[in-house]
């Protein structure tokens, strides 16, 4: 044990340089993985509570005929999860209507729902207040709007039946989740979602059944348990959804057929599901690789002094030690480094966990934190101790003590560069990537509604063996280039040698080995500087499209439902300071078939100034030329790429469309020309939609009306929402989001993000790597040669000779790794970019470059280069025989 503990104190003491590059390695790798894991434990806990926290009713429960509503509530307030629920009864409206505004109005067709005192405070998203009280009859916006009642108005309903009773309005409400809450609970396969219906009655419970007492058609009523569930639910968004599902089923099977259930929060949790998918991805494209380097690194730095270490290991094998006894001297090495590293690595990656927490404002999972924590600090004491041991155990089967002690020996060519494995890994990974990129594949699939998923990990590969074969490509040129263009390299770095081109030419040919170790290292770790940087900026770019894209503009001004805006109002935001241009647009519903989609109905003279369109927003023309044939003819239209393809529509074919009509509010048909694709829209959703001109559909439904107004502006999109929230009419319902809301929104989720943590992250470990393996790889290698140094100074050698050295290894060893990192770099960019296409939404048309940071990187990376050469160079003018000595 005396012997160990002299050893570890000689190492401290004389060696301090090579542990502490082996220890910075440990370090980066251990609080990169650490901090990584960790932040994608968050988001995965921060997607889940964002899905849970976007539903109204988690559970819809549907009761049958016959049973009982206090039984249904005994049966579903005793299952697990549940925190309460509230009876809603649903009816139907023979005809809704009002003498109103001096004239009779008759809305036509409706629903009555019957709810309880308590419901709104249990489910404060279902129903949004906007005038009069909070009890008692309420009317829906929309039906307030068709029949021109307000607070104590007196309506009449009649039910099915020819029962008719009046009653009088007493507040008027939005319906923020219409959708849901109408939903069909337990529709059919191939069953096509209705819109909800605009004239809505909500009455106390108690008058919901006083009014349907007696005689009730079958199938015009039906009772409800909306259900509230706890939100102590799996931080990973699948497990949840696993868990809600299990239950749901669960209760169905207590009920025997006598409820059905609508699984609101299941829905919420499968969307969800995809983004817990993608986020794995990211972690093995960007995190896995940043962690590679980051051990590579340190096991380059542990080889940068593996001539030294051999001959101690020859030196202490000439004086009796064992060679069992030599290599657990270098396990207790290797243990050491690592446990100094790891120690440092976590205490970084708590700090990188504060900072980036509080930039995305994410809370951190304890559990998930702690289990990352220990894996990583397990990662790194391993590669510490595989990176000294293993080299140690293979010299002392493989070497004799005087083969030990040799400064030169036989140069031999890698297995892999005999196999040519190099040249296979590119090959191979070309085949993946076109595979992978060809049509109709999905890396991730999450079949709707089934608990199973799949991510295809195999496309992983491309961009592995991409980098992998690069990484060996390089190190074949560059041993070739040194082997065999001797004479190149000496015209090259004439410059600085003057007369002992030659000479300088011969030794880096001698230290071939030596330098391209220095070279791929640097180029790997610019390369994953560069994919990375490229992969975030280009991300951060399509995140500001989407949320464009999906605010429809700057500010956006947008009436609820299909409710008509106040007039006036376009003309009013117009004039608000900081504007600069304003188009107001239409949103209806469009019936298809049976199938109902969104329809926009646009002024082609004023949208572009207001919004901005890609030309990758349509199929085969540009967005000028979508607009031009709009403009062209009156009743053109643009579908959606999936319904296109769903009904076999081809450009100048006619379609008969079913848009709702203003003098009875019935839906009847409508002739459009179908003259071209659209992908993608402002506002409008990703799959059903179609886009034609306002002035046709106004004129055909009678209707002038517009639902929404785009504003582009040249101030701060915020500050200008709120002057326009200012001029807005109070309790209209009408809201107003400017795109930095949206963005907001966007980042709140994780591969629908701007990734500002983890590019936090990311770029930091970068800018970490890039100046460790440029500073301290030739720092170390330098260092190694310095008996060299010494020598050639005993000779003669004058310090501009040795600077001349010097300086021609280390302008090889950076300007061979940037140029190589920098190439690859690119091409792993736009191979991530492709892969990871349902990342992006939508997807890029081109890469984006961060040129301020790709310069501080590259400042960076020659700076510690040229700082190491510097010291390497001052440490040639201390006398030979101190060196000697030393050495």
């Amino acid at each position: 044990m005396r012997l160990e503990l002299a050893w570890l104190k000689g190492l401290v003491q004389r060696r301090w340089g090579r542990l502490s590059g082996i220890t910075v390695g440990i370090a980066l790798a251990v609080g990169f993985i650490a901090a990584l894991g960790s932040f994608f434990g968050a988001a995965n806990a921060h997607m889940t509570q964002q899905a849970v926290g976007s539903v109204s009713v988690d559970w819809q429960v549907q009761i049958a005929p016959g049973v009982s509503a206090t039984t249904a509530t005994r049966t579903v307030q005793s299952e697990p999860g549940v925190v309460g629920s509230q009876v809603v009864g649903y009816g139907s409206l023979s005809d809704l209507s009002c003498r109103c505004a001096g004239s009779l109005q008759d809305a036509g067709r409706g629903r009555i729902l019957g709810i309880t005192s308590g419901y709104s405070s249990m489910f404060p998203k279902e129903l949004r207040y906007l005038v009069g009280a909070k009890h008692g009859t309420l009317l829906a916006q929309q039906a307030a709007s068709n029949l021109s009642a307000k607070v104590g108005s007196r309506i009449t309903v009649t039910l099915p039946g020819r029962r008719v009773a009046t009653l009088r309005v007493d507040g008027i409400i939005d319906l923020p989740a219409a959708d849901s809450m109408f939903q069909v609970v337990g529709a059919p396969p191939g069953y096509l979602p209705q819109a909800p219906p605009d004239n809505v009655v909500f009455v106390p419970l108690s008058v919901w059944h006083e009014l349907h007492r007696g005689f009730v058609p079958p199938g015009s009523t039906s009772t409800q348990l909306h259900v509230k569930l706890s939100n102590a639910l799996p931080s990973n968004p699948s497990a949840a959804y696993d868990l809600v599902v299990q239950r749901a089923r669960h209760l169905e099977a207590r009920f025997a057929g006598g409820a059905l259930i609508g699984n609101n929060i299941a829905v919420a949790l499968d969307g969800a599901r995809k983004d817990a998918l993608y986020a794995q991805l990211l972690f093995l494209f960007l995190g896995v690789p940043g962690a590679i380097v980051a051990i590579l690194l340190a096991s380059v730095l542990a080889a940068s002094g593996g001539t030294r270490r051999r001959k101690e290991q020859a030196l202490l094998r000439i004086r009796g030690a064992t060679p069992r006894r030599v290599l657990r001297l270098a396990l207790i090495e290797g243990a050491l480094v690592g446990a100094i590293g790891a120690g440092i690595g976590l205490g970084l990656a708590r700090l990188a966990e504060r900072i980036s927490f509080n930039a995305t404002h994410l809370a951190p999972d304890a559990s998930a934190s702690r289990g990352w924590m220990i894996t990583a600090g397990i990662v790194g004491l391993t590669a510490a101790v595989l990176a000294v041991g293993v080299p140690a155990w293979r010299d002392l089967r493989t070497l004799s003590v005087s083969t030990s002690r040799a400064t030169v020996g036989a140069a031999t060519r890698p297995l892999w560069a005999r196999l040519y494995l190099d040249v296979g890994a590119l090959g191979l990974a070309a085949v993946i990537y076109v595979r992978s990129v060809g049509s109709n594949f999905q890396i991730v699939l999450v079949p709707e509604g089934v608990s199973s998923t799949s991510v295809d990990y195999t496309v992983f590969f491309a961009p592995l063996l991409l980098w992998v074969g690069a990484a060996l490509l390089t190190w074949r040129v560059s041993v070739a280039v040194l082997a065999r263009g001797t004479r190149a390299v000496a015209a090259s770095v004439r410059p600085l040698t003057g007369p002992l081109a030659g000479v300088v030419a011969a030794s880096m040919r001698r230290q071939r080995k030596l330098l391209t170790r220095g070279l791929v290292i640097i180029a790997l770790t610019g390369s994953f500087a560069v994919s990375t940087a490229v992969f975030n900026a280009t991300f951060s770019s399509q995140s500001v499209v989407d949320a464009l894209l999906t605010n429809g503009a700057d500010v956006s001004v947008a009436a609820p439902g299909t409710s008509a805006l106040p007039t006036g109002l376009a003309a009013q935001i117009r004039a608000t300071p900081g504007v600069t241009a304003v188009t107001a647009m239409q949103h209806r519903f469009a019936y298809v078939g049976t199938d109902l989609q969104d329809l926009f109905g646009i002024s082609t003279r004023t949208l572009a100034s207001a919004t901005t369109l890609s030309d990758a927003f349509f199929s085969g023309v540009t967005a000028r030329d979508a607009l031009h044939g709009l403009a062209t003819r009156a009743d053109a239209i643009l579908v959606a790429q999936e319904t296109a393809v769903s009904y076999g529509l081809k450009p100048g074919s006619l379609i008969v469309l079913r848009l709702q009509f203003a003098r009875d509010h019935a839906y009847h048909a409508v002739p459009f020309h179908f003259i071209g694709v659209v992908r993608e829209f402002p506002t409008a959703p990703h799959d059903s939609f179609f886009v034609a001109n306002a002035a046709y559909v106004a004129g055909v439904t009678g209707n002038g009306s517009h639902q929404t107004v785009l504003v582009r502006t040249n101030a701060v999109p915020s500050s200008v929402a709120d002057a326009i929230r200012g001029i807005v009419p109070p309790r209209s319902g009408v809201v107003v989001r400017s795109i930095d809301e949206q963005l907001a929104l966007i980042s709140s989720g994780l591969t629908t993000v701007d990734l500002s943590g983890l590019t936090s992250l990311e770029l930091a470990l970068a800018f970490l790597l890039a100046a460790t393996a440029s500073g301290m790889v030739l720092a170390l290698g330098l260092a190694e040669r310095r008996r060299m140094f010494a020598i050639a100074t005993g000779l003669g050698a004058r310090p501009k000779d040795l600077a001349g050295f010097v300086w021609s290894e280390t302008i090889f060893v950076l300007a061979g790794g940037i140029l190589s990192g920098t190439i690859v770099g690119l091409l792993l960019a736009e191979v991530l970019v492709k892969l990871l296409t349902g990342v992006f939404d939508p997807p890029p048309t081109r890469l984006s470059i961060p040129v301020v940071y790709l310069l501080g990187l590259l400042l960076v990376t020659v700076g510690s280069g040229v700082a190491a050469a510097a010291g390497a160079i001052r440490s040639t003018r201390s006398p030979a025989m101190e060196i000697l000595r030393d050495l």
